[in-house]
């Protein structure tokens, strides 16, 4: 079957709501508010054309994710099979847009996050305790602490002169 699919940016307009039915199916929902403006260097403002509103509907372990990951005014990436439903309450008409998500993230052009495995954790979808207790390594090795580098990047490219991209504490950036 062939859906339409939708990637939206956007804030978190409402408190996620999280609920489970009774069959046991977790399920968390929020508005989506995606601004329609862009930046006009000539004028030097910002043009607003309006807001589109959206319901984002997300189903089992991303339900459960999005529910302890997402508050109110967080910016976010939303992928999703798009729904477009008629509705009709006390003599007025209009079009719900509803997406269905596949994946939600935040959007990281305007902050940063830390990711917390919960893939093959507990089945409520918490996280474990120790985030590398879900991954697998050769006995003689242990896990790797940071990912090994071929060079210093930093020799070739002139734009990262000074900065320090190795482990050590005292000259690494803190980015």
């Amino acid at each position: 079957m062939r859906h339409d699919m939708i990637t939206l940016t956007g804030f978190v307009a409402t408190e996620p709501k999280h609920l489970t039915t009774a069959e046991g199916l977790p399920i968390t929902s929020f508005r989506l508010a995606s601004g329609q403006g862009w930046y006009d260097r000539d004028a030097k403002n910002w043009v607003d054309k309006g807001t589109n509103w959206y319901t984002v509907s997300a189903f089992r372990r991303l339900a459960l994710g999005t529910a302890s990951s997402l508050t109110k005014g967080d910016r976010v990436i939303v992928t999703g099979k798009l729904r477009l439903r008629e509705w009709s309450s006390s003599g007025r008409e209009g079009t719900s847009i509803e997406i269905d998500a596949d994946a939600i993230g935040h959007d990281l052009n305007w902050g940063t996050a830390r990711y917390t495995r919960t893939m093959g954790g507990s089945e409520s979808g918490a996280a474990t305790a120790d985030p590398a207790a879900d991954q697998t390594f050769p006995e003689t090795e242990p896990p790797p602490t940071e990912i090994p580098r071929e060079t210093d990047e930093s020799e070739d490219d002139p734009a990262l002169a000074g900065v320090a991209t190795g482990g050590d504490s005292e000259t690494s950036t803190p980015f």
